[in-house]
């Protein structure tokens, strides 16, 4: 999401690839960024965002001659944000959740919604419609799409909808 958000703004960058089996996202110098030792991470002079949405919002933010942002007093800014979120909050672990098969808990209680649901959520939201906010690209595509390519080719458990295939 990060790469593809950073091609769309059109601007220099430095992609920085760890060795995730050689543990390089546990140096000490990579917990100084994120002491989860998770990626992404964006340095951006002497700002370190971490979280995928955040990372968007921030880079959407920062270089708003990109067109990729959703001003704030945008009627659509509540969609725009609803989507930014949804993609990493409600569909990414439902996605991940299918994808490991049944866990078993201490308590009888599963925190994600049915992938079918989230299938079904974006199906309609997508319906006839080339981009999810304001009519136009924004950073909330980049989010969404990922998530969608993610779920489908990655971890194949999203159903693949014609909505998801022209999007």
């Amino acid at each position: 999401m990060t790469h593809w958000l950073l091609e769309e703004l059109g601007v220099p960058y430095r992609n920085i690839r760890l060795d995730l089996e050689k543990q390089e996202h546990k140096t000490a110098e990579f917990l100084s960024l994120n002491p989860m030792g998770r990626v992404p991470v964006l340095t951006h002079g002497d700002v370190v965002v971490t979280e995928s949405a955040a990372i968007a919002l921030y880079l959407a933010e920062h270089f708003p001659e990109s067109g990729l942002n959703v001003a704030i007093d945008s009627p659509e800014r509540g969609s725009y944000l609803r989507w930014m979120f949804f993609a990493p909050v409600s569909a990414e672990p439902s996605v991940l959740w299918r994808a490991l098969g049944k866990v078993i808990t201490e308590v009888d209680y599963k925190p994600f919604a049915e992938v079918e649901d989230i299938a079904e959520t974006l199906s309609v939201a997508l319906r006839d419609k080339e981009y999810l906010v304001e009519n136009r690209f924004t950073a909330v595509d980049v989010m969404v799409g990922s998530t969608i390519r993610w779920g489908i080719q990655m971890m194949p458990v999203l159903p693949v909808r014609p909505e998801f295939m022209s999007y």
